[in-house]
Parts: structure tokens; C-alpha cells; sequence
């Protein structure tokens, strides 16, 4: 029977599990068949052909609106903990939040809450959203404040079942977690107060941007003033992929940015907002233009020590704030050691693929180490044996295919080093096996009591083994050679670190975005004592968790058409 004192929690998704390997690589490759073959972006055109702009320019009853509040919230869903945390932190009616100097602001809880991608893991379902990302928001929300109006935009996650769950829940009028929904489509065009517009995009997974999305944005575009500012949304950074992603990658998303922009909108984007890097990253240029990754909405932590130098992006944007730090990144990195106590089903996978290994050469008689205590296992003709060269080839190939491509022309070798560690520690496993067995234990051979504990010792071994040299080799591969920074840090399956933005439009038409930070998120919880609070609050015995606070200070942006260089540059009011 589930504790009635414990929260519906849902564990952060074990990327090293098997068998959501398998899954992730089914599901990735039906999306990919489904959005090459049957677009779902051209049926809910055909279904909302006449889709106006979500106007908060004027209240309810025709006024001008004079300012807004709304958050923005990416790559959510995963575990309980840090999607509950970050959700509390949304949900209040008012949040005071301190800088680095000590300096307080004032906020409030938006009237507009965007997803900004990913908003479920591993996979998009139904079920999926309602356990790991409505059921947290809608706990949070209850008692607090009038209920945000929800927008979202679709990741590769939630293209993985088609996009059909994600059209159901945000696109069809529904009010999930009690949040009213009004896009039709899978993008949608916000007109805010002193003409600032909120535009979120779907970008498909390898897809150009679609032509009624096209026509979509030329319409909203054609509503706009000359002096009209825009925060466009996407679901991946298109500014940072060619320094973050291997070489090969998909090159169309910063040519879609750029398409949408120049073509379809026809000015400069003053604020870019994304998500798919489950961090907070910040670059600027000489006119106060924001691009901004904010990812940090409840999945695990990505790096941001990578790229390893750190370019200057396109029309002079340069790299202003990261949450972690730099340093902090490389040093979680090292976590990687404790792989197995992350990824215990993993290590009954490189357990068992130990025993498949060794055990053919172990029970060659008169051989293999099993049919002589001072034979090795490397000894003679077993090295020849068809099972354990199969194995062999099969993990060689698999492993350097597993290497990043970031690797370069040494991808081939950092794989066959990979599998070279493995193939020696199973090996001396083996040796250290056969030895206890028959020198120390003096089991017999052959006997079912010594193959029985053969096994079962392999298997231990593996187990503990094959995890660590893993382990061993994300660290390496990241620390020192920029490569598998997902694989580095999916394994740790970090709930901390989290980020949402906080926006404000003030009545002067200036443009405020809040950076939110939650270094430590709450583990444990008690249900509320008086249905005015969010069902469930922190535990006062969890005394490492940390209140949300500024990244840096609040970034502040002019509304004047033509900003002045230093527009954009972050400004504290004391």
C-alpha cells in the first residue's frame, strides 16, 4: 500500500538502463519515420486554418494592459523532485528573489506560463505527461493564485509518440492540471503589452519549418508595428549547436532561425529563449539582443563546460552567465565515478556480458582455467573459440560505434581502448576466478558447486567492473576531450541546478528577465496542513535544500526601437 506521508513521486529516468536504451532507440526511430513520412504540423494546420494571436495587450474589459508577468519553464517532466521544486517556485503569488550582492526583488507569478520543449521523459504518453509533469503543477498550484494561461512548444521528446499526446493536451482547448490552454496549434504568437509579441516555433525533429507555419508567422508578422519587439521560442538553441553538437550534426535549425527572422518576420529577434540544454546559459551582443538557454525545468543537469573554449557566436554574441559554473561543471563530471550507484541495471547488463565473455574460454576442458588450476585463460586454442570471439567482435564494434563523433579521427581508437578495458578486466576476473576455486577452495573440476561459483563471481565481478570502467571512460572523454557530454551527465541523473525565467513587462514597456536558480532542489516533502498551500511542502529536516535565487541579476531591455549599445546589459535596482 503507498505511504499516504510520500508524495506520487516518479524517479528521474535512468538514461543506463537497458531496456530504455532499447525503448529510447524504438521510439527515436518511429518519430523519425512518422515526421519524415506524415507531418502532424499540416493536420493541425488543416484544422485551425484561421488561428489569431492569444492577445494580453488589453484586459478583460478592453483596457490597455500597462504591464505583465510571465515564466518560462523548459525540459520539465522528469523526476518528482526537481519538476515539483521548480513548479513550487512558479506557483507562488509573489516571490522575493536575492542576487549575488544581496540585493532583493520583487516578483509575481506570471499570468502566462510557457513549456518551452521536452515537456515529458524518456517518452511523450498520455500518461507520461500526467504523472511526471501535470500532477507536480497542479499539486503546486493549488491554493496559491489564479491559474497561468499554458503555452507550449514541442521537443524531440514529445515529437516521439508523433506529437499526438502533446496535441490532445495543449492543443485542443483542454485545461490540463487546471491550466487553460488556447493555442491550436503545436506554435502559437502571443501579443503583449507596448508591443512586445511572445512567438514559440515547432521545429520538428529533422524537419525545415512548414509551410502553413510559414504562412502563420507572415500573417502574425503582418500585424506587427515597425517598433514592435519580439521574444521568439524555440525548442533547441540553433545559436550553440555547431559548437555543442558532433560534427555532422543536423545543420537546418540555424538556418530555420535565421529563414523565420530575416524572411518571415522580417526584423531582428530581440530576445531568443530555449531549452534542450538542461542548463542556464546567457549570450549577448552590442545591442542588448539575448540569446538565452534555460533548460533547467526539471530533467537531469547538462554540462557547461563544453564547448572547451568557449567562441564567439554569430553578429558578436558572447558568452555573459552559466548556471553551473564552469568549474562547477567539470567538477560534478567527476561523479561519474559512482556510475554503479546510479546505474545498478546496468551493471547486471555488463555482468552478464562478462560470464558470455569468459565463460566459453573457462569451460573449454583441457583448455580453458577451468580444467587446470595452473592453465590461463588465454592459454592455447581457446583464444580460437567461435563464442568468445563473436562476444568479443560484438563488443569492439558496439562500443566504437558508441564513441562520439567528437573524438574526431580518434573515435576508432577511443572505442577499441573502451573495449580493450573491458576485455582485460573480464579476463582478469576469469584468472581470479579459476585461482580462488581451485587453489584456494580446491573445488574439483569438473563439479557443478565450482561452475555454479565461477558464475556467480564473473557476474560479481562484471557487475562492480563494467560500470566503473565506464565511468572511468565519460570522465576522461569529457574532462579531457570534450566528448559525451550527454552520456557524461545523463548518467548522474542530477536533480539539482535547476532554472526557470521570470518576465516582467513593466509599465514603462521595459522588458525584465529574472534568471531563477534552485542550486539544491527539496528530497523530502509533507503533505500541507490547510488546502490554502500546495499539496505538498517541504520537509524542515531537508536542510540542504535551497530557496530559488538570481543566476545574475535581472537582464533589462529597453523598448525603444533602436536600443542603445549597452541596452541590454543586466541593471540592478537598489
Amino acid at each position: 500500500m503507498r505511504n499516504a506521508a510520500r508524495p506520487p513521486a516518479r524517479r528521474m529516468v535512468s538514461w543506463f538502463d537497458p531496456f530504455m536504451l532499447v525503448k529510447m532507440a524504438l521510439r527515436a526511430a518511429f518519430s523519425e519515420l512518422i515526421g519524415r513520412q506524415a507531418d502532424r504540423r499540416l493536420l493541425d494546420a488543416l484544422e485551425a486554418p484561421m488561428t489569431e494571436p492569444s492577445d494580453f495587450s488589453v484586459d478583460a474589459n478592453g483596457g490597455l494592459r500597462e504591464e505583465v508577468w510571465f515564466d518560462y519553464v523548459a525540459d520539465l517532466g522528469d523526476g518528482w523532485n526537481s519538476t515539483y521544486s521548480v513548479a513550487l517556485a512558479v506557483s507562488r503569488k509573489t516571490l522575493t528573489l536575492r542576487d549575488a550582492a544581496g540585493l532583493e526583488y520583487e516578483t509575481r507569478g506570471g499570468e502566462i506560463l510557457v513549456f518551452g520543449g521536452d515537456a515529458v521523459y524518456p517518452v511523450a504518453s498520455v500518461n507520461g505527461y500526467e504523472e511526471r509533469t501535470l500532477r507536480p503543477y497542479a499539486a503546486a498550484l493549488r491554493g496559491q493564485r489564479p491559474p497561468p494561461h499554458l503555452f507550449a512548444i514541442p521537443g524531440n521528446h514529445d515529437w516521439y509518440d508523433g506529437l499526438t499526446s502533446f496535441v490532445r493536451l495543449f492543443c485542443q482547448g483542454r485545461h490540463p492540471a487546471g491550466l487553460p490552454t488556447r493555442q491550436r496549434r503545436s506554435y502559437f504568437a502571443v501579443k503583449l503589452p507596448h508591443g512586445w509579441w511572445l512567438l514559440g516555433t515547432d521545429m520538428q525533429l529533422e524537419s525545415d519549418i512548414d509551410a502553413p507555419q510559414v504562412r502563420y508567422f507572415q500573417a502574425i508578422a503582418a500585424q506587427m508595428r515597425q517598433e514592435d519587439r519580439i521574444i521568439l521560442c524555440h525548442a533547441e538553441p540553433a545559436w550553440l549547436w555547431p559548437q555543442v553538437r558532433p560534427p555532422g550534426d543536423r545543420t537546418d535549425l540555424e538556418n530555420n532561425v535565421e529563414f523565420l527572422q530575416s524572411r518571415v518576420l522580417g526584423k531582428k529577434v530581440s530576445v531568443f529563449l530555449a531549452g534542450d540544454l538542461h542548463h542556464y546559459r546567457r549570450h549577448e551582443n552590442h545591442e542588448g539582443r539575448q540569446k538565452i538557454i534555460a533548460g533547467g525545468g526539471g530533467a537531469f543537469l547538462h554540462p557547461t563546460h563544453i564547448p572547451r573554449k568557449e567562441f564567439q557566436l554569430a553578429d558578436g554574441f558572447t558568452l555573459r552567465a552559466c548556471f553551473p559554473s564552469i568549474a562547477a561543471s567539470r567538477r560534478i563530471c567527476w561523479r561519474n565515478f559512482g556510475f554503479l550507484w546510479k546505474n545498478p541495471r546496468f551493471g547486471v547488463f555488463t555482468g552478464i556480458l562478462y560470464v558470455l565473455l569468459v565463460w566459453p574460454l573457462m569451460a573449454d576442458a583441457g583448455v580453458g582455467s577451468v580444467s587446470s588450476e595452473t592453465s590461463s585463460p588465454l592459454r592455447g586454442t581457446a583464444l580460437l573459440d567461435p563464442v568468445f570471439l563473436l562476444v568479443t567482435a560484438v563488443l569492439m564494434l558496439g562500443l566504437i560505434g558508441f564513441a562520439d563523433r567528437r573524438f574526431g579521427r580518434l573515435r576508432g581508437l577511443a572505442g577499441l581502448l573502451h573495449g580493450l578495458m573491458h576485455l582485460t578486466a573480464a579476463l582478469l576476473i576469469a584468472r581470479g576466478t579459476t585461482l580462488l576455486a581451485g587453489s584456494v577452495l580446491g573445488l574439483p573440476f569438473p563439479s557443478p558447486q565450482r561452475d555454479l561459483l565461477c558464475v556467480a563471481l564473473i557476474f560479481l565481478g562484471g557487475f562492480f567492473m563494467g560500470p566503473t570502467i565506464m565511468g572511468l571512460y565519460l570522465l576522461v572523454s569529457l574532462n579531457a576531450f570534450g566528448a559525451h557530454p550527454n552520456e557524461a551527465f545523463s548518467s548522474l541523473a542530477i536533480p539539482d541546478w535547476k532554472n526557470f525565467l521570470r518576465i516582467h513587462i513593466d509599465r514603462d514597456g521595459r522588458l525584465w528577465i529574472f534568471p531563477v536558480g534552485i542550486r539544491r532542489v527539496t528530497r523530502a516533502w509533507k503533505p500541507a496542513s490547510s488546502v490554502d498551500d500546495p499539496e505538498w511542502v517541504a520537509d524542515p529536516r531537508d536542510r540542504r535544500a535551497t530557496p530559488p535565487a538570481l543566476i545574475e541579476p535581472p537582464i533589462v531591455i529597453e523598448r525603444s526601437a533602436a536600443p542603445p549599445r549597452d541596452a541590454g546589459r543586466a541593471r540592478v535596482s537598489k
